[in-house]
């Protein structure tokens, strides 16, 4: 049997996300409602203005509010019920805007119904909030021009698309050069056998059209995009005996990424980078992936990949990067790069973050692990 077509697959999403589900508690797994990591407090204080029917319709599988937001241009691939774009739309401020696109029209109505209500939560003179009514694949048929928007981000939406390449593709197309898209999503552990791509409920639940986590760096190199950055991971359970006998020897994960659209300048060489603590909300420290967190003032080493992306992208007013033997003005200690592998498998990340869990003992101010994941 065919896997089924792709306008059938559509119309199940739909009817999933716009009759089936009303409230994140509906789903059956935990695959959209894992938390990726702790948060700033500016971003805890986003969160809390959204209004509360919004939040309810959340079926995102990580955190999507990246840095440098202010005054941005931000699209947001599958939307939703709006509330990833309120929390950005308060944190671009007045003079960003944020474009939420979804298929499914009763998500959309949800979303609109309250561009009012946030614009007065945060004393805006206008909304900088527009939702669409159209396909993520589709971009152009609902408007959205080349080169259009510093930053494009995704919650757990690009799995329920049969065509992953063109959505990446539509996603580089509308990003400016320099600009990256920063996207949580579902990824398996091997290829998916017929039984769970054609399991309608499967698909509803983000698992059924996940990619295989191999699969993605193929696709950004095929596309132009610089090798993805994995940020986060999280192992993904199932609450249902019924659909743990269709998956069977299948793990997924929920993982965050960043896909740069680097202009490239050349070869690059491995470099010392000292962070100047200068994005909101990051003044401590950087999270840049699950391999560099760059505390301020502090010298860290550099592989060849990571100094191109640095230079070539809007991180490089934060840093201070110069080529190794050259002295750097610092009163900062100093983190050389050991020689280790890289962690490009989300599955390992999820792993190591899980044990890592483990070995906390709570404390009675919420222990000491930061990330936790809800069901």
């Amino acid at each position: 049997v065919a896997a089924p077509h792709d306008a059938e697959i559509r119309k199940d999403v739909q009817t999933y996300y716009g009759q089936v589900l009303k409230k994140s508690a509906d789903l059956k797994t935990n695959a959209c409602v894992t938390t990726a990591r702790p948060v700033s407090k500016h971003i805890q204080e986003a969160l809390q203005n959204v209004h509360e029917e919004v939040a309810l319709r959340y079926y995102g599988c990580g955190l999507v509010i990246p840095e440098h937001l202010e005054n941005c241009q931000i699209l947001d691939l599958g939307s939703g019920g709006g509330r990833d774009c309120y929390v950005l739309s308060q944190l671009v401020g007045e003079k960003g805007h944020v474009t939420g696109i979804d298929m499914t029209k009763g998500q959309v109505e949800v979303a609109e119904k309250y561009l009012d209500y946030h614009m007065e939560k945060y004393g805006f003179q206008a909304s900088n909030v527009t939702f669409i009514h159209g396909y993520i694949e589709k971009l152009g048929e609902a408007g959205i021009k080349n080169k259009s928007y510093d930053i494009v981000v995704s919650n757990c939406v690009i799995n329920l698309v049969p065509d992953k390449q063109q959505v990446l593709q539509e996603a580089y197309r509308v990003l400016k050069v320099r600009r990256r898209l920063y996207f949580s999503d579902v990824y398996t552990s091997l290829e998916l056998p017929e039984e769970i791509r054609t399991h309608k409920v499967l698909w509803g639940e983000c698992l059924g059209g996940a990619l295989y986590w191999k699969e993605l760096a193929i696709l950004a190199q095929k596309i132009g995009f610089c090798p993805p950055r994995l940020v986060t991971a999280n192992l993904i359970t199932i609450r249902n005996k019924e659909l743990e006998r269709v998956i069977g020897d299948c793990r997924f994960v929920s993982a965050t990424f960043r896909l740069f659209k680097c202009s490239k300048t050349g070869p690059t060489k491995r470099c010392q980078v000292i962070y100047n603590g200068g994005i909101t909300g990051h003044e401590k420290e950087l999270m840049f992936d699950a391999n560099f967190t760059f505390k301020e003032g502090e010298i860290v080493e550099v592989d060849e990949e990571t100094a191109a992306i640095l230079k070539n992208s809007r991180f490089a007013q934060d840093f201070l990067i110069r080529p190794i033997g050259e002295k750097l003005p610092t009163s900062g200690s100093c983190s050389a790069l050991e020689l280790k592998d890289i962690i490009t498998d989300p599955f390992k990340l999820a792993e190591e973050s899980d044990s890592m869990k483990s070995r906390c003992v709570p404390a009675a101010a919420g222990g000491c692990c930061g990330t936790k994941k809800s069901c």
